[in-house]
């Protein structure tokens, strides 16, 4: 089904501590959410852009990811983040980022806007 959610990814921390959630659809549209899950965004992602998540999120294989990454360095006023995928949901801070979630997130559209 196309509506189904693709990938649901929350953004939190930052300078200013704050939470963005962003939900993308299997058609490639998408949602920005805030910290009350109310939208302050919407958009579509190409069909290259939504391929290249595609591809990104086979690529990252979540059912083997741990569920939580850490023991990379510590970034002062850096991001966490939780990825919702597959039924699988993992959770990784920016200095403890696996390569594969890192695509992931290059390949999404922007948190804010």
């Amino acid at each position: 089904m196309p509506a189904e959610t693709l990938v649901r990814v929350t953004r939190t921390g930052g300078f200013a501590g704050q939470t963005h959630t962003l939900v993308v659809k299997g058609d490639g549209s998408w949602t920005r959410l805030d910290v009350k899950a109310r939208p302050t965004g919407t958009g579509k992602l190409s069909p290259q852009e939504l391929d290249t998540l595609r591809a990104a999120l086979a690529k990252a294989d979540f059912a083997h990811l741990p569920k939580v990454s850490t023991g990379g360095p510590v970034i002062y006023d850096g991001y966490a983040y939780t990825f919702v995928h597959g039924g699988f949901e993992v959770a990784s801070d920016q200095g403890s980022m696996p390569p594969a979630l890192t695509a992931v997130l290059d390949a999404l559209p922007p948190f804010t806007g």
